[in-house]
Order: C-alpha cells, then sequence, then structure tokens
C-alpha cells in the first residue's frame, strides 16, 4: 500500500509505472505475470475524467507485443463476446492463438457455462475454469457439481491453468526463436564489425613500429598525392582536398596582389619621392649619374611596402595545409622573414628581363619631356596609365630625368623581385611539404628520444572502455547463440 501510494499518490489516480514483485521458486516455470487495472466505466470522486483512456493505454501496451500471453479474466455469469477485454484482446491478436480466458465465479453461474466456452464465439485458444477457494474445494466443486463436472478436467482448476500458460508461451518462444536468432546474429555482426573497426591493441613497441609504418606509408602516399601531385582519386567530392588546385589559386591571388601593389606618390605626385631621395643622395661625382643608395632607398620602402603580403598568404596557405595535416609552419615564417630582407637590402638581378623592361621604359622619356615642356596637365605612362605632370612644370629638367630614370628602373626591377618573391616562395613551400611528407614525420615519431614510439602504445580510456564492452557483449552474444540453438534442437528431438 505504501508503495503504490508513493508512485500513484493517496488519491483515486493511477500511474503507468509499474510495481514488481519477483517470487521465485525452484522448479517453477519462468512467468512474468502483469496484473493490468480494470477497465473503469464510471468516475468516482477523485479520479481523473481521462482515467478510461490512461487504462485503455496500459493495457494495449502490455498486450499488444507478440511474445505477450492475454489472460481475460471473465466471470462465468457474463455475456464473452461483449466484455471490452476481449474486444481489446481482439484488435491486437486478430487469430486468437495467445489469447486465453479465465473463468472464474463457476459456483455462482454454473447454468450455461459448458455451452458458453465450447461455442467459443470470441475466436481464442481456449478457457480455463477456476474456483476462487483453496485446491481441494476447487477440485471438489468441479467433481460434485451436476453441471461443472460435465466439463473436461483438462480444463478446470489452477493446475490446469499454469499448464496452459506454460504450454502457450512455449509455442510462443518457439515461433520467436527464429526472429531471436536473426536479431542475435544482427547484433553479433554489428559488434564484431565494429570491434574490427576498432584501432589495433598494441601490446609491443614491434607491433606499435609495424602498425605505425603502415598508417604511415599511407599518410605519406594521400598526402604525396593530394598535395605535391595534384590527384584527389581519394576524395573526389570533397573540394576542400583538391589540395593543388587550391593551393594554386592562392598562390596566383598571392602573385596578382604583389605585382599589383601600389606606389605611395598616386598619379598627383608621380616622380616626387624619386626627386626627393636623389636630392638627399647628391654627392661630388658625374652629372646624371644614379647613386646606389638612393636606389636601394626607394627599393626597401617598396618592398617594406608590401612586406606583410607574404606572410599573409604564408599564413593563408599553411592554415590551408593544417586543414589537411600539420607541417613546418614555424620554419616557413622563418624563411619568408629573410626572403623580405634580402630584398630589402640588395638590387641583383641577372634576369635579361629587366634590362629589356627598362629600356622599353625609358624609350619613352622624350615624349615624357615634350609634354612637361608644352605644360600638359597629362601624360601616358606605360604601366602607369594617365598622370598628371603640372606639378613638374618648373623642375629643374635634369632632376626630373634623373627621377624618370629611377622611376623606371624601380618598376622594371620591381617585376623582377615580385616574381622572384612569388618563384621562391612557391618552390620552397612545395620543397617544405615534400620534406614533411617525407621525413619530418618519422623524425616526430621515432627522433633522437624514441619515446614517442612507446606512447603509442597508450590507449585512451574511452577506447579502452569501448572495446571491453563489445568484447563482453560479442562473448555474451556467442554464448545466447549456443543457448538458442541448443533449445531448437532439443525442440527438434521432441517433435521428432
Amino acid at each position: 500500500m505504501y508503495t503504490t501510494q508513493e508512485i500513484a499518490g493517496k488519491g483515486k489516480g493511477i500511474s503507468n509505472t509499474p510495481l514488481t514483485l519477483v517470487v521465485k521458486k525452484k522448479g517453477v516455470p519462468d512467468l512474468t505475470m502483469i496484473d493490468l487495472p480494470g477497465i473503469t466505466r464510471v468516475l468516482v470522486k477523485g479520479q481523473p475524467e481521462d482515467i478510461s483512456e490512461q487504462i485503455s493505454d496500459i493495457i494495449m501496451k502490455y498486450i499488444t507485443p507478440e511474445e505477450s500471453i492475454i489472460l481475460n479474466v471473465l466471470s462465468a455469469g457474463v455475456d464473452f463476446p461483449t466484455r471490452e477485454s476481449i474486444r481489446m484482446s481482439q484488435r491486437v491478436d486478430k487469430t486468437g492463438h495467445r489469447t486465453l480466458a479465465v473463468v472464474t465465479k463457476a459456483d455462482k453461474s454454473p447454468e450455461g457455462l459448458l455451452e458458453k466456452i465450447f461455442a467459443d464465439d470470441v475466436n481464442i485458444v481456449g478457457y480455463v475454469c477456476v474456483y476462487e477457494e483453496a485446491r481441494a474445494e476447487e477440485a471438489k466443486l468441479f467433481e460434485n457439481n451436476h453441471l461443472l463436472s460435465r466439463i473436461d478436467k483438462s480444463i478446470v482448476g489452477i493446475s490446469a491453468l499454469a499448464e496452459r500458460l506454460t504450454t502457450i508461451q512455449a509455442n510462443i518462444i518457439v515461433k520467436c526463436l527464429p526472429e531471436v536468432v536473426r536479431k542475435i546474429n544482427e547484433k553479433l555482426s554489428a559488434n564484431l564489425e565494429e570491434l574490427n573497426k576498432m584501432p589495433q591493441h598494441l601490446s609491443s613497441i614491434s607491433e606499435a613500429m609495424t602498425a605505425f609504418m603502415n598508417i604511415l606509408c599511407s599518410a605519406r602516399e594521400s598526402l604525396r598525392k593530394i598535395l605535391l601531385q595534384g590527384e584527389f582519386d581519394e576524395y573526389p567530392a570533397d573540394d576542400n582536398m583538391h589540395s593543388s588546385a587550391r593551393l594554386a589559386e592562392m598562390l596566383n591571388k598571392y602573385s596578382e596582389e604583389l605585382r599589383s601593389a601600389k606606389s605611395g606618390d598616386g598619379n598627383d605626385n608621380f616622380l616626387v619621392d624619386e626627386m626627393k631621395v636623389l636630392e638627399e643622395s647628391r654627392s661630388v661625382g658625374l652629372p646624371n649619374f644614379i647613386p646606389e643608395s638612393a636606389f636601394r632607398t626607394l627599393l626597401a620602402k617598396k618592398v617594406k611596402e608590401i612586406s606583410t603580403t607574404p606572410f599573409d598568404y604564408s599564413e593563408k596557405i599553411w592554415n590551408y595545409i593544417q586543414s589537411v595535416t600539420s607541417g613546418a609552419k614555424p620554419n616557413f615564417e622563418e624563411w619568408i622573414s629573410d626572403l623580405v630582407e634580402m630584398e630589402k637590402l640588395s638590387d641583383y638581378t641577372c634576369n635579361g628581363a629587366y634590362t629589356a623592361s627598362w629600356n622599353k621604359l625609358m624609350a619613352e622619356q622624350n615624349g615624357f619631356m615634350e609634354r612637361i615642356r608644352g605644360n600638359f596637365p597629362l601624360a601616358a605612362v606605360s604601366g602607369f596609365g594617365e598622370i598628371n605632370i603640372a606639378h613638374l612644370w618648373g623642375v629643374n629638367a635634369d632632376a626630373v630625368q634623373a627621377a624618370y630614370d629611377m622611376k623606371m628602373r624601380m618598376a622594371a626591377y620591381w617585376e623582377v623581385v615580385t616574381g622572384r618573391m612569388v618563384d621562391n616562395m612557391v618552390l620552397h613551400l612545395l620543397f617544405s611539404i615534400g620534406k614533411m611528407v617525407n621525413k619530418e614525420i618519422i623524425d616526430e615519431v621515432v627522433g633522437p628520444q624514441g619515446n614517442r614510439r612507446a606512447r603509442m602504445l597508450d590507449e585512451l580510456p574511452s577506447v579502452t572502455e569501448k572495446r571491453k564492452k563489445l568484447h563482453s557483449s560479442v562473448a555474451l552474444l556467442k554464448q545466447s547463440k549456443e543457448i538458442v540453438a541448443n533449445i531448437m534442437d532439443n525442440i527438434s528431438l521432441d517433435f521428432d
């Protein structure tokens, strides 16, 4: 009573939470009996308005499963086909092969009971008549009553009820066994497949190294394909893994950004910076001679203006590479820093394109000077477009020519610088990736310390726990499969 009140409350409501009572006795069949609530038609004070629906839902929940035996308790004096419990049973057990009726109060209404039982208007597996008194009194009633004694002794009494329930349960189990075997096999196959997919459990350094070398060779081949050779057959639908194409896109944008970097003087201050630098670099010497220091000063300034661009693209490229794998980004950034500093300190090239480009640009100098002398406000210069030259009208012609010469030298040399920075970055990037794929991965794991090999034997606790559960489940399923097979063999022998 206390437990009932704790679950359902002290009112007259009901709860879907079952109360479980376990009764064990050696030699007694293993049956789970579920005592379902009676169907309420008339509400009493304190009951919820939907109590009928609640009770119906509870009953349907337990009688629907195919493995359930539906035991209808009927009073001998009622009309069996009209009972709500019978109608509910017929909804879930249309053949009646798992529905059994227990007829009570046979002593109160013996008239016509035999005819109702054998008429079987409700299409169920059978009836068992019981008498709610001691076993001896029950046997005496069905033996001596002139109406009840006509009922077959195999369907009267508590013992007959227990035997019928056990028989029905056995028949249901026999029918369910093939499905049970199928589900055991499915679960066993799924667990074995999951177990086989788990990382190999390594118990020695040699096993760890063998497993690692297999993984490493596979990883190196994949990285070589996607990063160096431009193959993406392993990831045909994942554009992010088409690394060669993605790297080419980023490097092309890097080249375009370097080459399109604009000088700080703009169209309105054309040659102003060059004239200032030349003015500050004057010394005793030959006329029309451009000092080396002036050119390097302008070069350093121009390189400084774009010095962040290589780092920005280095960051983008390595972030992309690290989305595929991890590598030598810090060393690469140090190399980029050296590359930028080298371009600031030196103005050297053996590229013949520099001279050709400078000569082509200088060929326009006379026309440019004529525009200044003619006080034209604009002049067209290859590579610079329409330039405002009004601010150069009163400037010394030698100074303008020297500044123009330096500007064109810088423009021609800048093509060399940007090309060199792009080419060197691409070559060093590919070299770094190749080095990472071919050598540094191995050095990272089997380097001088060698302790990383031992750490490969350590397994994550979550993986260990999952492996343990899978092994336990597989063992239990194999045992269950063997038990069910033995049961089916015994049933087959019994039928033979």
